[in-house]
């Protein structure tokens, strides 16, 4: 089917554009110097301008980061140790010859003892030839990185230019606007100057697409499993390998590299759009593929070397003062492209993997191994004992440190000492892994299926750490790129080639006024809809055009709150009215948002976050409920009990959200900065304290809102998809009862979807004191109902 399928062209579906697509995106300068209109490569004037988050916005040293200082200390460093050092002589090895020296003897070595002079340091350079070849390389390198730095000066002042007199930003208030805000001046300033003269309007979904045209069709690489980056090893099982140096490669020969598949930065080369060449296309790719993962085997010597000193250099001092930093976890690279979002910027995907850093960390914590944690502490003690004493020595006589290699066994065993502590857990702390991956989810919302229910089990945690996985193995990891890429770029990419020239072809459109992107980033539900993500009856997807996950609609909604100016086209604005309306059914026979919302401390006391503040307050508020219903732990007046689903909580906290979707504006206006405004929406005193809405900008508040109301999204959106799977089963979702009457039969999904909104709405705005007779009435129908 794969074979089939053509490449096609996607016309606006807002307005009518001009003809004239072979000169897509190539624009001449005119006017002014300070005139933005015409610009030709609209892709590279937004990445450099635009999507950075307001605390690095024009920072000076962004723009000398390209310098690497680091790598010129490395180059310097390493070649003094190697050729201006007399090692026989620092470890007295060889004695000190003293002929020249008029002084009395010295039993001691010094350091300058040890030390070359600079004419016999500058002779062993001279004759090495590998260290002459090795330091012309670095010298190259480091004068192409210098060209990069005045390059980049020159763009540090026209980014702020731009700000200042495009989009009309005063330079005192750079910092305070947000990405929202800068993006609306722009659409404004687009009418204004035609930056891109085939379209008259720019759309939200316009700008991330030339911002993020290469970076979505990688995410979807990743999604449809096409990248070989799992691998089955003996010992190990399956494991991820996805590393900067192979990312490089695979960036390089797709997207800008000689022979890429792309012509320039916007249109995909004429031939891969066609079906009938496509076995050709592979074969030149695979040759490809081979010829690259031979130039790196090729310098793999020289990246091997430059990685060891550089992790050598970066990570020797953390290690000695912080031992335990190289068992504190980072998201992996593969963990952030499997949980990118279509069409999510940098700092978007940073800031929501930052809130999940914490749940996801409790969560690999909450794995515990009786046996290492048995032989942590007997490693612990006995090396601690030997510490101890040796600390107790050095305290009664300092002429102990003289002892051979002393010091280095006190710096080993309290590194060991330290290393020993971090395997031992917490013996105070409860944990409930279901909960806590539920949290997870909230923040990065995306998990397999199979996590469900099974949160507790090591193959669930395994292949979390994939995602979330130790510094120490991505150090590691590093290290061995050099190594390994070649061989995944000769061995297994090239059984992929037709894959690739299949998906490329596929799922590429052309955009007017756009160019070539990946078609998944159209957010198109009828396209690329799975309808086991509630897009049934919306979606024409095949199997192999849906994507993995319910990545579509997931990215779907968080566009749409993360824009929420944008105006989706109808058939994305369908799949998200019926959404809100399942909430709003869903909602009306749960419990009111103001209720679960009280349950907060206790729910955080059971998922045992103690720093817990709004919205994780929230979400634990919606994720414990479910337990704290079915326990009776539920803060009450001892008239009401209330069972209830953690998909009718998080719907009934949505529901109380009051700016629908989609294409609610709410947003500040583009002519004012996010902070200027006093005046709170409900769902910000909702769910956030008063403390917190007075230390944060307008703008900030916005975004805690937002984060908040995705985060219920994602779950509520994966509890119904499990639903769906596990079929039609009964919903505890809420019916009040009179304390001392007995309990109402749970509402069953069918049941709640089939009640009219009237009757659901008259329910809720019963007075208490008629619950008494309503009872007896319903308890007579039921009963009815049942014999019949």
């Amino acid at each position: 089917m794969a074979a089939q399928a053509e490449y096609h062209r996607l016309e606006d579906y807002e307005e009518d554009s001009p003809p004239g697509e072979e000169e897509l995106l190539v624009h001449v300068t005119e006017g002014l110097q300070d005139s933005w209109h015409h610009i030709k490569n609209l892709d590279n004037f937004f990445t450099k301008h635009l999507p950075l988050p307001p605390e690095e916005r024009l920072r000076l040293h962004d723009a000398l980061r390209p310098l690497r200082a680091g790598f010129l200390f490395v180059v310097t460093f390493s070649t003094f140790l190697l050729c201006c050092v007399e090692y026989d002589v620092l470890f007295a090895n060889r004695p000190l010859n003293h002929s020249q020296v008029p002084a009395p003897e010295r039993s001691k070595v010094t350091l300058p003892d040890a030390i070359l002079p600079a004419p016999q340091c500058a002779q062993r350079i001279r004759a090495n030839g590998w260290v002459i070849f090795l330091l012309v390389m670095a010298a190259v390198f480091w004068l192409y990185r210098l060209v990069k730095v005045l390059c980049s000066l020159l763009s540090y002042w026209e980014i702020r230019a731009f700000y200042i007199k495009a989009l009309n930003i005063p330079s005192d208030g750079l910092c305070n606007y947000s990405w929202q805000e800068v993006q609306a001046r722009l659409i404004s300033l687009q009418r204004e100057q035609q930056m891109c003269v085939h379209k008259k309007e720019l759309t939200e979904l316009d700008i991330y697409h030339r911002i993020l045209r290469f970076k979505n069709y990688t995410v979807a690489m990743v999604n449809k499993s096409l990248l070989p980056v799992r691998f089955r090893l003996p010992l190990l099982g399956h494991v991820v390998f996805l590393t900067q140096g192979l990312k490089y490669n695979l960036e390089l020969l797709l997207f800008w590299g000689p022979g890429s598949l792309f012509q320039n930065k916007w249109n995909l080369q004429p031939q891969y759009k066609r079906a009938g060449s496509r076995l050709e296309l592979a074969q030149r790719l695979a040759r490809t593929m081979v010829l690259l993962g031979l130039a790196n085997l090729l310098l793999c010597p020289f990246v091997l070397v430059w990685q060891v000193l550089y992790a050598f250099f970066s990570y020797t001092e953390v290690i000695k003062r912080e031992p335990g930093s190289l068992g504190a976890r980072r998201w992996s690279l593969y963990g952030r492209h499997y949980l990118r979002h279509f069409n999510e910027l940098n700092h978007e995907l940073q800031a929501r993997l930052s809130r999940g850093y914490k749940p996801a960390t409790k969560y690999m914590n909450s794995f515990t191994s009786p046996l290492l944690t048995v032989l942590a502490k007997n490693v612990g003690f006995f090396a601690g004992s030997i510490l101890a004493v040796l600390i107790v020595l050095t305290v009664y006589d300092e002429d102990v440190l003289t002892v051979q290699h002393i010091l280095t066994a006190i710096t080993l065993l309290g590194l060991v000492v330290t290393l020993a502590r971090s395997f031992i857990p917490d013996e105070h702390m409860v944990w409930c892994p279901e909960q806590l991956l539920q949290r997870v989810l909230a923040h990065i919302h995306y998990m397999p299926d199979h996590w469900q229910g099974n949160a507790s089990k090591s193959e669930t945690r395994n292949e979390m750490a994939q995602l979330f996985q130790y510094k120490a193995v991505f150090i590691l990891e590093e290290l061995l790129s050099p190594i390994l890429t070649p061989l995944i770029l000769i061995f297994a990419l090239p059984a992929r080639a037709l894959d690739i020239i299949d998906f490329f072809r596929n799922f590429t459109v052309e955009v007017v006024g756009v160019g070539d992107i990946c078609s998944f980033a159209q957010l198109d539900i009828r396209n690329h809809g799975n309808p086991q993500w509630l897009s049934a009856g919306q979606t024409e997807a095949s199997v192999y055009q849906q994507a993995e996950n319910g990545k579509t609609e997931l990215s779907l909604m968080h566009f749409a709150i993360t824009n929420p100016r944008w105006q989706p086209p109808p058939q994305s604005e369908l799949f998200l009215s019926h959404l809100k309306e399942k909430v709003q059914q869903d909602a009306a026979a749960a419990p009111p948002a103001q209720r679960i919302l009280a349950e907060g401390p206790l729910g955080t006391s059971l998922l045992s976050d103690d720093s817990a503040t709004a919205p994780d307050g929230l979400l634990a508020s919606v994720l414990a409920r479910p337990i704290l219903s079915a326990s009776g732990l539920v803060s009450r007046d001892r008239r009401f009990i209330q069972p209830c689903s953690t998909a009718s909580a998080a719907a009934s906290v949505l529901a109380s959200l009051s700016s629908p979707l989609p294409g609610r504006a709410r947003v500040p206006s583009a002519d004012s900065p996010g902070c200027h405004s006093d005046r709170l929406l409900p769902e910000e005193s909702l769910l956030l304290s008063e403390s917190r809405l007075l230390s944060l900008s307008r703008s900030a508040v916005l975004a805690e809102v937002a984060s908040a109301e995705m985060s219920l999204h994602a779950i509520y959106m994966h509890e119904l998809h499990q639903q769906q799977q596990q079929g039609p089963a009964p919903l505890a979702v809420g019916l009040w009862v009179a304390a001392g009457a007995p309990k109402q039969p749970s509402v069953t999904a069918g049941s709640a979807a089939r009640a009219s909104q009237a009757q659901l709405r008259e329910l809720r705005e019963m007075p208490l004191g008629g619950w008494a007779e309503e009872e007896e009435e319903e308890e007579e129908e039921e009963e009815e109902q049942t014999t019949g």
